[in-house]
């Protein structure tokens, strides 16, 4: 007995790898049946290793085997692990939202009514409890998904959002599992007792028990996981757009500096010596124009001595060095 309980737990310590088969994975931990589907990974996978199955079906396969070594075995990745992608991630938060909203509470709502004896006083306040229990976490995942799933989508596309970051997510970020405790114990201490002999109702409380673990994994993922790497994802969306500013500085301080054919011939008059009225006579254009061009040269270049437009029309080859020794 003490050598399987030391086997079961040697085996709940394993950590999955990219060469492990997926098969296995699963048959050692059917509880991930679900995580699969929420991966988008379709069964039918014969033998192939994990890294094979998450290639072959477009998913990204270290975050995978993060989920799934986080959910079976508690490791937790470095908060800086920037490895994880977060697009895989919401795909997968995305994906539980619908399973729980659209079937898991449907469903267990079915079972509950059905356990339940008809015509029993408690039976439509329990059905009331858990109604009211159901819609707290529907206004909890619906918070997500309007308000934390665009922002993380924004910042994906490099799109930061003001106002709002994953600090503020995480700081209300509230556990739901306990919202069926109160519901389950009623039905375990208070409901008649024969109430309490519907095989039903037995697989129904299981049900339930399994609910409340499965809404805890996915708060875990959320917290432990999913707010780390789009805390990475900010930095990254940060520095890129300093970068960007940079960037376009660069750009804009180059193009300012952008010098046209008839500005470097009207420099180099100016450098000559040449009065507006010469350069006009010279160029044949008119005083104004003249004028105009030397304002511009101005503010492109932010030089405004006869000195100063010496020493650039030298460094840019408009006219020789041997134009000092005149």
């Amino acid at each position: 007995m003490q050598r399987n309980s030391i086997q079961n737990a040697m085996k709940k310590l394993k950590l999955y790898e990219a060469d492990d088969k997926m098969i296995d994975l699963i048959s050692d931990n059917y509880s991930m049946l679900q995580g699969l589907s929420a991966f988008g990974i379709r069964l039918g996978f014969g033998d192939k290793t994990v890294s094979e199955v998450c290639r072959e079906q477009d998913v990204d396969c270290y975050t995978f085997l993060t989920v799934v070594n986080f959910l079976i075995n508690g490791y937790t990745p470095k908060e800086t692990d920037d490895r994880i992608s977060v697009k895989t991630l919401l795909g997968y938060l995305q994906a539980s939202h619908r399973y729980f909203l659209d079937f898991q509470l449907p469903s267990i709502r079915h079972e509950l009514e059905a356990s339940l004896n008809k015509g029993e006083g408690l039976e439509p306040l329990i059905l009331r409890l858990y109604d009211e229990y159901a819609h707290d976490i529907q206004l909890h995942m619906k918070y997500e998904e309007k308000t934390l799933f665009p922002y993380v989508e924004a910042l994906l596309k490099g799109e930061p959002t003001t106002g709002y970051n994953v600090d503020i997510f995480s700081k209300h970020h509230s556990d739901t599992t306990g919202k069926f405790q109160e519901l389950k114990n009623i039905i375990i201490k208070y409901l008649p007792p024969a109430g309490l002999a519907n095989n039903q109702l037995t697989a129904t409380l299981y049900d339930i028990y399994n609910n409340e673990e499965w809404l805890l994994n996915h708060s875990n993922v959320e917290e432990v996981l999913f707010v780390p790497a789009i805390r990475l994802l900010e930095q990254r969306v940060k520095e890129d757009g300093v970068s960007a500013r940079i960037s376009s500085m660069i750009r804009n301080a180059e193009n300012s500096e952008s010098i046209s054919e008839r500005e470097k011939e009207i420099i180099v008059c100016l450098v000559q010596g040449m009065s507006n009225k010469e350069i006009a006579a010279h160029l044949f254009i008119s005083v104004n124009t003249v004028i105009t061009h030397r304002r511009n040269i101005s503010r492109k270049l932010q030089i405004h001595s006869l000195a100063g437009l010496t020493i650039y029309a030298i460094a840019n080859n408009l006219i020789d060095n041997k134009f000092l020794s005149r």
